[in-house]
């Protein structure tokens, strides 16, 4: 099972969900399939079936979803890797020492005619061979067509030849909190797993990048159902499942599944190039707290307070100043400031944008051109 590395102080609690094991061989190389015949499925549900047919429903969805194992190259000891000191303690030395092949196991699901498949990046990252299960139990190869780390979204694609079953893709801003949802993927190696609860939350921050904004769900989901699709009671696809926070690394009925509208959004692009492009405006931001509000003047807390800009960058060029409060970007408002980077990365690069600013207690209007984000942007 991949921690969560973004944060290592608090690894015990946030996972990705994928299922690793320890394969020791030589070099590996991409291996290739074909898909046979599927039947045509239709995976939107009529809404007399969604009240309590969940029986129907699953029937319907199962065939879309994927069992996805992943093989890479790592270095070091098998010790270091899955036992810690464990085997160094009592055994005087690592259990084997040198390059080894590691397996993960995660999910994911058909989105078209063309044999595409949405999973997690960590699900594949550095993968040297990946591999797909079909619902049927067939093996098949598969190429990786794009990543993105910063949404832990990538697409992925098999060959095939004739008509396959594919998801149909909801829109997640209209789920509610409340909302019955279904779960389904490949825990701990167990294929079509199906579990089901509610949407707990929206728009979760917790705390892996600028682009949070998950679901939180209480359907149970584990080690391996990484990239398998969170769905609604009309059939749609409304989420990926990404991330629990557990102390055991199971389950506890705390999940988060990265909103499909936010997906959809970087999809062409992934398609056509491999990676996604965002706009970057070069600033450093900070939540505006009730006590930042009152002491600007403003009458509740909004917008994004900058703390820090980047030298030559899009913002300081423009004449954004630390301490002004971003309150509106490109004509959309920004109530908190994690809306900042989320309306930003979604602007085109090279777009000249209008900021409406606080600044000594009064609005004032700027223009920046917004630039393009490199692997670390700022915002």
């Amino acid at each position: 099972m991949t921690k969560w590395k973004a944060h290592p102080n608090n690894f015990r609690y946030k996972t990705f969900l994928t299922v690793s094991s320890l394969v020791f061989a030589g070099v590996v190389v991409v291996s290739w399939g074909l898909v046979g015949r599927f039947p045509i499925v239709n995976t939107k549900v009529e809404a007399s079936q969604r009240s309590v047919d969940f029986v129907h429903l699953v029937r319907t969805i199962r065939p879309v979803v994927v069992n996805i194992s992943a093989v890479k190259t790592a270095e070091g000891s098998v010790a270091e890797q899955e036992f810690g000191s464990f085997w160094e303690r009592f055994f005087g030395g690592p259990l084997f020492q040198g390059p080894f092949s590691q397996q993960s196991l995660g999910s994911g699901f058909i989105i078209d005619r063309e044999g595409f498949i949405l999973t997690n990046h960590h699900v594949i990252e550095d993968a040297e061979k990946v591999k797909v299960k079909l619902w049927d139990g067939r093996e098949v190869g598969t190429r990786i067509v794009g990543k993105d780390p910063k949404t832990d979204i990538a697409l992925i694609k098999i060959d095939v030849q004739e008509d396959v079953p594919i998801a149909s893709l909801g829109d997640s801003d209209r789920l509610n909190v409340g909302e019955w949802v279904l779960a389904i993927g490949n825990p701990f190696g167990l294929d079509n797993t199906v579990t089901r609860g509610i949407v707990s939350a929206k728009d979760r921050n917790i705390g892996e990048g600028p682009y949070d904004q998950f679901i939180q769900t209480d359907a149970s989901i584990n080690p391996g159902n990484s990239g398998g699709p969170l769905i609604n009671m009309r059939g749609e696809v409304v989420g990926i499942n990404t991330a629990i926070l557990s102390e055991t690394g199971g389950s506890i009925g705390i999940g988060f599944a990265t909103p499909i509208n936010l997906v959809k959004e970087i999809l062409p692009e992934l398609k056509a190039k491999g990676k996604v492009s965002r706009g970057w405006l070069g600033v450093v931001i900070q939540r505006v707290t009730p006590e930042i509000a009152e002491a600007l003047g403003l009458d509740q807390p909004r917008g994004a307070l900058v703390a820090e800009i980047t030298k030559d960058g899009p913002a300081s060029g423009g004449g954004v100043q630390v301490g002004d409060v971003v309150v509106e970007f490109d004509g959309k408002e920004i109530k908190r400031s994690s809306d900042l980077p989320l309306i930003v990365a979604q602007t085109s690069v090279g777009k000249k944008v209008r900021l409406k600013i606080l600044r000594n207690k009064k609005e004032l209007i700027l223009h920046v051109t917004l630039g393009e984000a490199k692997e670390e942007p700022v915002s």
